[in-house]
């Protein structure tokens, strides 16, 4: 978890000095916000445990070098996250975890290739979880309370301003050089090194990976891609007529290479469609030497490797934030992005670097839908080149952060004995298997007779494999109601255990 103050409580609390600000990170990052991810990370992964004494704020400054401003502004934060906790005379203790519950095991999808039929499911979820009249975790969207929404009107305001006359104008083409030269800096974050004409602009990330797929593959193809994973990219696949292989994939590791080289050896995969940092719905992220390995892979075989690496900058992890594409020498992987869950959910702009495909999908998309609006194109390059962003990104991460914790441990208490649930380094999707006995369509249809929603767990499989699992995103709303939701679906499962012995 990232540890970041509310800014409106900053204001009364001393800061670091001039001489530290903006020490860490490459745009901004405050060195306090530094020395707290680190702390964080260690409590976190349970290196320091629950009641375990933290070093005094003189000792920190000591350790970190830094003035005793900035160790108390590091534990401020923490304490703000609800890592730890000052008691008094004796100082700062790790402060009490979500109770500790199993992970789901590593899946086990079928080993042959199926066609994707997920639409009428999919449909009836996401129509319940945008309908206000229900308390929903269908969705996997970020509410609006979470951004800076002045910092993003403000920056469409002066785009319009600005460049009025291209409101007036019919604009073709790449993408405006300002925010391609804009998203390629932004990619030097991930260790990507992009040529800015190498980029195109496209309408969201999912346009990107549907070009993608359209320039690598033919209908009747293989894709292969994590089991499970996002149900949009079955949709993707079934409206291009493509066959989906579901590679085993670890709660916490992401991808099983070893099972993804066998098929490579015995399926006719065309292309690989991969999550390598907080994978929807598992929140899995895939180790670096992995990433390398899958570079390799995909070079050897000239198979391309399609990367959505729209939650990276939601990892509390900088080792997990790296692309598989900057491993890639050879352009077999074609990199796709977006802002949508960490800039400016509202300005629907992704984009995409295709490597030795980029001919193809630049044509593809002139074909489709040719270009995005320029105002809109040059207020995200204003809001990516705005100082501080990388303190926004840390502050959504903590605050997304406690929710997940606050949600795991509503789960342990109210869920069934025997629930599995994953502990994502980031983001704000938990996947949650249920024990024997529970039907998570049945459950989700008598949670609707209640108004409450979820995304049961086949929506992310082209098989049956996930009827007892479940996805509950916590990015939206978080209030009471959320929460005595969550603990009624827990009621529910347990009702429903009960019933069937």
């Amino acid at each position: 978890m990232e540890s970041v103050i509310d800014d409106s409580r900053a204001a009364s609390r001393p800061g670091p000095g001039p001489a530290e600000r903006f020490a860490a990170g490459r745009d901004g990052g405050v060195l306090y916000l530094s020395i707290a991810e680190t702390l964080a990370r260690s409590i976190r992964s349970g290196a320091m445990r629950r009641g375990e004494r933290v070093p005094s704020v003189r000792e920190l400054a000591r350790q970190h070098g830094v003035s005793l401003s900035t160790a108390t502004q590091a534990y401020r934060s923490l304490e703000d996250a609800r890592l730890i906790e000052a008691r008094p005379r004796s100082g700062y203790f790790v402060a009490a975890r979500p109770p500790s519950l199993p992970e789901p095991d590593t899946s086990r999808p079928p080993q042959v290739s199926k066609r994707v039929d997920r639409s009428a499911l999919t449909a009836e979820v996401m129509r319940i979880a945008e309908d206000p009249d229900y308390v929903s975790f269908g969705a996997a969207c970020p509410a609006a309370s979470l951004f800076d929404e002045t910092k993003i009107r403000r920056a469409v305001a002066r785009s319009v301003q600005r460049h009025r006359r291209t409101l007036a104008e019919y604009r073709v083409g790449p993408g405006h050089e300002a925010v391609r030269r804009a998203i390629a800096r932004h990619a030097l974050r991930l260790g990507s090194v992009i040529d800015p004409q190498q980029l195109l602009v496209t309408n969201g990330c999912l346009e990107a990976i549907v070009l993608c797929l359209r320039a690598v593959t033919r209908p009747g193809d293989v894709v292969a891609l994590e089991s499970p994973t996002y149900f949009g990219f079955f949709e993707i696949l079934e409206q291009l007529h493509l066959r989906a292989l579901e590679i085993p994939t670890h709660p916490r590791t992401g991808m099983a290479l070893d099972a993804l080289q066998l098929a490579f050896e015995t399926q006719p995969v065309k292309a690989v469609l991969t999550v390598p940092t907080l994978s929807n719905p598992l929140g899995a992220s895939m180790p670096l030497a992995e990433r390398r390995r899958l570079a390799r892979m995909a070079g050897e075989r000239g198979i391309p490797v399609i990367e959505d690496v729209i939650y990276n900058d939601l990892s509390e992890q900088d080792d997990r934030r790296r692309s598989v594409h900057s491993f890639d020498d050879g352009g077999n992987v074609m990199l796709c992005g977006s802002f949508t869950k960490t800039l400016a959910p509202g300005i629907r702009l992704g984009w995409v670097a295709a490597g030795r495909w980029h001919a193809q999908v630049q044509r593809m998309k002139a074909a489709t839908s040719g270009g995005q609006s320029t105002v809109l194109e040059l207020a995200v390059a204003e809001l990516l080149g705005q100082t501080g962003i990388e303190s926004g990104y840390r502050r959504l991460r903590t605050t997304i952060a406690a929710r997940v914790d606050e949600a795991r441990e509503i789960i342990a208490q109210s869920f069934p004995r025997g629930t599995r649930v994953t502990d994502p380094p980031g983001g704000f999707i938990l996947w949650v298997e249920f024990p024997h006995g529970v039907d998570t369509l049945e459950l989700w249809r008598s949670c609707l007779d209640e108004r409450i929603c979820f995304a049961p767990g086949n929506m992310f499989s082209a098989s049956d494999r996930f009827g007892r699992f479940a996805r509950f995103g916590v990015g939206g709303r978080w209030d009471d109601a959320q929460r005595a939701a969550l603990r009624r679906i827990g009621e529910l499962a347990t009702r429903m255990l009960a019933d069937g012995g």
